[in-house]
């Protein structure tokens, strides 16, 4: 039996018809309405429109940005232009006794990659997504964490700097404000600004910075070499309280490959070496799901 992916986004809702093995079997997508009424009847219109002769159905799997509360599928806070979700469940916008569950997207990109990718068959894995922001998940003993409220797995905002820069979720020195595309592009600015000797042209994005950086720019290779590191501590003091079998990288920001990924291994294996006394494969994600559909599918999957 199918399961119906659902990935809510700010400007567009994509769904798919998914098989247990990973196949998209139908998919479509629309632009994301500006309130609610129109958006449960996108949802509604978009979902028959996949289900249309299906016979059998596992259930629905929803990824959305925000904090989702996973015991009712409640969408606690959700940024931006689909405000209009907090407070509502999820699963109301379908019919009574429909399976439905939900959750952050990167929650839903660590359920991929157990279902179907890198954390297959593990019980206990760590995933980051590098992005625009840092999303994280946690599985322990086979299970994703969440919390007593939702919360846990935001690993994007673990502090590595005590009194670093101000996060968007109130803390300071996260992560997300050393390692995201939003960090890296300020990082860069901050370099022009001063008017610093540097090959990087004004409004530059972050695959810019890593483009500029592999061509040997001073200014580039110090933003990329010092997040790298930064993150480096902060990944050896996850693999610690963790203890994973694997570490799993996604987001726009693992498109750089061996920049990030043989600088960032080296480093958290001679910081966690004496006393892990083995090396935690760090690896880029393997289910390839641009769309958050693969992922929100695998959710539901995972779970039951």
């Amino acid at each position: 039996m199918p399961v119906l992916g659902i990935d809510v986004g700010g400007t567009q809702i994509k769904a798919g018809l998914v098989s247990d093995s990973g196949t998209v079997l139908r998919a479509e997508k629309v632009a994301t309405p500006g309130n609610l009424d129109a958006f449960v009847a996108a949802l509604q219109g978009v979902s028959a429109r996949l289900l249309d002769g299906v016979g059998d159905l596992t259930g629905v799997g929803i990824g959305c940005k925000g904090v989702i509360h996973p015991s009712d599928t409640t969408v606690i806070t959700s940024p931006g232009p689909i405000r209009y979700l907090d407070g509502h469940k999820l699963s109301s916008f379908f019919p009574e006794g429909t399976r439905v569950v939900a959750d952050n997207d990167a929650r839903v990109a660590l359920a991929g990659e157990v279902v179907w990718g890198a954390a297959k068959g593990c019980t206990d894995a760590l995933m980051l997504t590098l992005g625009t922001g840092v999303g994280g998940g946690i599985l322990s003993d086979g299970r994703i964490l969440r919390g007593a409220t939702g919360i846990a797995g935001h690993l994007g905002h673990y502090t590595v700097e005590r009194d670093g820069q101000l996060c968007i979720c109130g803390n300071r020195g996260c992560i997300e404000t050393i390692f995201s595309a939003r960090s890296i592009e300020s990082d860069a600015a901050a370099v022009l600004h001063r008017a610093a000797k540097t090959s990087m042209p004004p409004n530059v994005t972050c695959q810019q910075v890593f483009e500029h950086a592999r061509a040997g720019d001073l200014a580039a290779r110090m933003i990329i070499d010092g997040g790298i590191s930064k993150l480096a501590g902060a990944v050896a003091g996850l693999f610690l309280m963790f203890d994973p079998q694997v570490m799993i990288i996604g987001g726009q920001i693992a498109q750089a490959g061996d920049q990030i990924f043989v600088p960032l291994r080296e480093q958290v294996y001679a910081r966690t070496r004496d006393f892990l006394m083995r090396e935690i494969p760090i690896v880029g994600s393997q289910v390839a799901d641009s769309t958050g559909v693969l992922g929100a599918a695998a959710l539901l999957l995972h779970q039951f």
